[in-house]
């Protein structure tokens, strides 16, 4: 037997990191609309953590300001409107 060959070793790929969506300048904050409007989903669902790539602290944050903005009518709770092509 040739010891050389291992059968159960991971494939090397390589992968490009994505850049994170929120900078180090970019304050996490309710009254920033254009920052938490890339975390919600059409149908105004918070996305999850995998989705958005950010660390768990800023994924925190970014849900208090999304519930925040949502309790003073900045946000919707739902978007629940049906978009009919013709």
């Amino acid at each position: 037997m040739n010891k050389s060959k291992r059968p159960f070793t991971k494939s090397k790929r390589s992968f490009r990191r994505r850049l994170p969506p929120i900078q180090s300048g970019d304050r996490i904050d309710y009254r920033n609309m254009s920052l938490i409007s890339r975390f919600i989903s059409e149908q105004g669902k918070i996305l999850s953590r995998r989705v958005n790539t950010v660390t768990l602290k800023q994924q925190r944050l970014i849900t208090i300001a999304i519930k925040q903005a949502r309790i003073l009518s900045l946000l919707p709770f739902l978007n629940n409107q049906k978009q009919f092509e013709r």
